[in-house]
């Protein structure tokens, strides 16, 4: 799949002068544009638009310093359709203008190209098994949170600790399916993963599609499959490690996608640095790819 994903990268690059074809690129990589996406972000620590903006700029401002060609020309090369937008994505990139990077001959900030490879880190084992699950509803209490790749998310448990006993309580008479308890939900808002980004972050139970509590928020997720991986280690270090595996281990590695769908993490809460057993359920949907491609 390494291979597929350097492909799509390199059909990127070709594309640069003009729009990319997102579905194109995903088509070469062979799964979905949303499973690109996705994965792309996780591995690459930026969303997939900021990769294409940056390296845009940095041909821009090769083009931009060399003085051969004018600005406008410049700027309808790399698919800007006036001076002023693509000043705007210039300065984003670069922190000036190309007006002024021409006349002073300004440091520019330039983006590597990427490429994926294989890097063996250890002998590290990833229990998990597909599950096939029919519609369900979460019913619980939601908020938007950034993304924390380290450490504690302060406000996913500020969100935690604004939970009332009465809330816990009816949560607990409404389980139903399986993953069984209170556990949490991430429903990631865009591709990115990178830190900060926002999800909205649940707090709730698996119950049937037809559960309603006028006190409680509600989440419809549809029928689908699922890859259920089974955790042990420190609170919350070992389940962070565990999401940024699946995304750059997992995936590469198998034939499955990521699919849209909350993600589930079912836990024990313990103190920080305590070992606990965890379980994380990461909508899937069988690739078109093999696996080791």
């Amino acid at each position: 799949m390494l291979e597929r994903l350097n492909q799509a990268l390199d059909h990127l690059e070709a594309s640069l002068d003009r729009e990319v074809d997102m579905a194109e690129v995903a088509r070469i990589a062979a799964v979905s544009e949303y499973h690109f996406r996705r994965l792309f972000s996780t591995l690459a620590g930026m969303p997939l638009p900021v990769y294409v903006r940056r390296r845009r700029m940095t041909l821009a401002g090769a083009e931009v310093l060399a003085g051969e060609l004018t600005l406008l020309d410049v700027a309808v090369r790399y698919g800007y359709g006036s001076g002023e937008a693509f000043a705007r994505a210039f300065r984003s990139v670069h922190g000036v203008g190309p007006g002024e990077a021409r006349r002073t001959g300004a440091v520019l900030t330039a983006q590597p190209r990427m490429s994926f490879r294989l890097v063996v880190e250890g002998s590290t084992t990833m229990r998990y098994r597909i599950v096939e699950k029919e519609a369900f509803r979460i019913v619980g209490r939601k908020a938007r949170v950034p993304l924390v790749h380290e450490g504690v998310n302060a406000a996913a448990a500020a969100h935690v600790a604004r939970l009332d006993e009465q809330a816990v309580v009816r949560m607990k008479e409404l389980v139903a399916r399986e993953p069984e308890g209170i556990l949490s939900a991430a429903v990631h808002l865009s591709d990115s993963r990178e830190e900060g980004a926002e999800v909205d972050y649940w707090i709730g139970v698996v119950t049937g599609p037809e559960a309603a509590v006028e006190e409680l928020d509600a989440l419809d997720v549809p029928a689908g499959t699922w890859a259920v991986f089974d955790n042990h280690g420190p609170y919350p270090n070992a389940l962070q490690e565990l999401w940024r595996d699946v995304f750059t281990q997992w995936f590469p590695s198998n034939p499955y996608a990521s699919r849209p769908g909350p993600e589930l993490l079912r836990t024990q809460p313990v103190e920080i640095g305590a070992q606990t057993d965890s379980q994380l359920w990461i909508p899937v949907e069988r690739g078109s790819a093999s696996a080791g491609a």
